[in-house]
This record gives structure tokens, sequence and C-alpha cells, in this order.
């Protein structure tokens, strides 16, 4: 019998802030605020307590956000989804900005654990039970990217130049496992913003598991139909209607071919790309006008590429991922998480 989550959890009591407030605290190179927007019973207290803080912003989607200023590198992280707000060198943006006023449809810098992407129906087995978790993009009718883009993740650790989010992934009806998961985000005056995402099964079953993270690389918000794109990627999966993997083809196939630089102009992609090369790799998103490159590394076995076409094509979502679309059900390249083991995963954005 499949376990609906909808059917066992009701939705939490909420408690909603006034809009349109704000709280900013300074201290050092890092300026963090706190910001409240809806709190379950549970919360109530530390609801409270930021209203009391002078200057204090509530309304915000974003949660507690930390900036670092690093060499002519600068990033505003969020505690929401441990997400990437913004980043830029010497001025000029090298991801799509995320104002944090209100949640963001199209997961702007979150952090996409403990699945990226989609479950096809929600529907999945694993050791030999059946699950569904909620399905939140209805065009598709898909479970889409994980359980933690709107969890407000705790500050575990910062510095000057880094900060460490942490959360705990609860065992509940769509995925019964207990996960403790961080993501420490470091900036480098040379070498731009590296994230890392770690997740240690701290539950008695062995847990499927997979990660990304949701960054939309732009040259300065300049429309992407101006710019080049190039991903060292031998295949592509092809998809079908509803974005459900079908089978992988070689990009030359698929027209998809960006394994030499060139011009977006116009194509629509939405894809998830493998066949990439041993080690690390990277993605470069060019604008020929302004002579601007903005670089994905990583070492990942797959990327999801997406055009933004919902957001103005003026940022191309790049997603390392550890498997592919719909891997709970095909069960490529999922991670098989022992109770006790850590798994990690690392990328970087800068300009070259």
């Amino acid at each position: 019998m499949a376990v609906k989550f909808n059917d066992i959890f009701p939705p939490p009591q909420q408690y909603s802030a006034p809009e349109n407030s704000w709280n900013l605290l300074h201290g050092g190179c890092a300026r963090y605020s706190h910001v409240s927007f809806a709190v379950n019973v549970g919360q109530l207290f530390a609801y409270i307590s930021s209203s009391f803080i002078e200057g204090a912003t509530m309304g915000s989607a974003a949660g507690t956000s930390v900036e670092l200023l690093v060499g002519e590198y600068k990033a505003t992280l969020y505690s929401v989804g441990a997400a990437i707000g913004s980043l830029s060198f010497q001025g000029r943006d090298l991801v799509l900005s995320d104002s944090g006023e209100k949640p963001s449809s199209a997961f702007l810098g979150k952090t996409l654990i403990p699945w990226p992407n989609r479950i096809t129906q929600g529907k999945y087995s694993y050791g030999g039970h059946d699950y569904e978790a909620p399905i939140n993009e209805h065009s598709t009718g898909a479970a889409l990217h994980g359980l933690a883009c709107w969890i407000d993740w705790e500050i575990a650790d910062q510095s000057a130049d880094s900060v460490t989010f942490s959360t705990t992934i609860a065992a509940s009806p769509a995925y019964p496992f207990t996960l403790n998961a961080s993501v420490t985000y470091t900036l480098d005056a040379r070498f731009g913003l590296e994230t890392t995402i770690r997740a240690r099964n701290v539950g008695a079953e062995t847990a499927p598991y997979g990660a990304s993270s949701h960054p939309y690389l732009t040259c300065n918000n300049r429309p992407i139909d101006e710019c080049e794109l190039s991903v060292p990627a031998g295949k592509v999966l092809e998809v079908d209607e509803n974005l459900a993997p079908v089978q992988k083809i070689a990009v030359d196939h698929a027209g998809l071919d960006y394994r030499v630089a060139r011009t977006i102009a116009g194509q629509q992609i939405d894809h998830a790309f493998t066949d990439l090369p041993d080690g690390k790799w990277f993605v470069d998103l060019h604008d020929p006008q302004t002579d601007q490159t903005v670089r994905m590394t990583s070492n990942e076995p797959w990327v999801q590429i997406y055009s933004g076409d919902n957001t103005g094509r003026i940022g191309v979502a790049v997603e390392p991922m550890t498997c592919p679309p719909d891997a709970f059900n095909s069960k490529e390249d999922v991670i098989e998480l022992e109770p006790g083991k850590e798994t990690v995963f690392h990328f970087q954005i800068l300009e070259v």
C-alpha cells in the first residue's frame, strides 16, 4: 500500500508575520538578518523574540540572510532552502538574484535534497515498500526537488568568508529516513563561491539519496539568447511530455550538442546531461558583447540545464546532480546511504 504524506500529517497551525519589515544586524565582514514569515506553534517563541529586534523585517521568504564579501566577490546566502541569494564579481551578477521577498517558484539557488529533479507521479518503491511524495509540480504531476527547499535551516557556523547551514530531514511518510544535512558556502577572492553539501544518515535503515543545487548562471542579466553556452556532455536524457525520463541519447542526435560553445539562440532546454569528463568538468556561459564568462565546476555525473524560459531567459539553470531525474524509480546512480555514513557533494561558481 502506498503511504500518502497528506493523509497522515495535516498542515501545522501557522502564524503569519507582518509584511514589509526588516531586521539587519551587522558584525565584521559578514552581515546577517533574521526574518520570520510563517512559523508553527513550536517556533512561536522564536518568532516573538525576533519581533523585538530593532529594525526587524518580517514578511520575507528568505529566512536569515548572510552576506559575504571577499576580494571583489560578494555573495548573499539565505537560510530558507540553504540558498544562494546572489553572487557578483566586480559588481557583475554571476547568478540570478533572489530578493527573498516571496517564495521563488523558480527555486533560485535552492538546495535540492534528498532527491534532485522529479519523481514521476510522486511515487517510488524502495526496500520492498511503496511511497508517495507530495506533488508540487502539477503541470507534470511530479514531486519536484526534494524536501529541503522551504525548510528554514539553522546557522551552524559562520566566519568572514564562509557560512554553514544545517538541518534535519525528519522521517516522514514520503521519505521514512532521517538525515542530518549541512551546506557550507565558502567565498574565495580567486575561486569564487564553493558549495559543499553533506548528508549523514542518522536513522536505522539504508536511505536512497540524491543531491543538487539550483543556481541560474547569468552574464549580468544579459539575454541568454545573445550568449554562448558550453556543456561538455556526450549524452542527454530524452524526456516525454511530462519531463519524465525515456532514454539516454547522443547530444548531437538530440540537437543539444554544446561540447563546443555555441549560441543558445532561442533553443528551449530542460534536460539532464551526462557522459561528462572524468574528474572536474565545467559549464560556461559567455557573453561575446561584454566578454564576461561565468563558470560552474563540479565532478558529479549529471547536470541539468534549463534555459530559464519562465524567468525571462536572462539566466541558465545549471544544476550538478548526483543522479538523474526519477532516479528513485530507475535506481540509476542513487546513493545508498547506510546508517552512520555521510556523503559529500561539491560545486563552484566563478567568473573566468
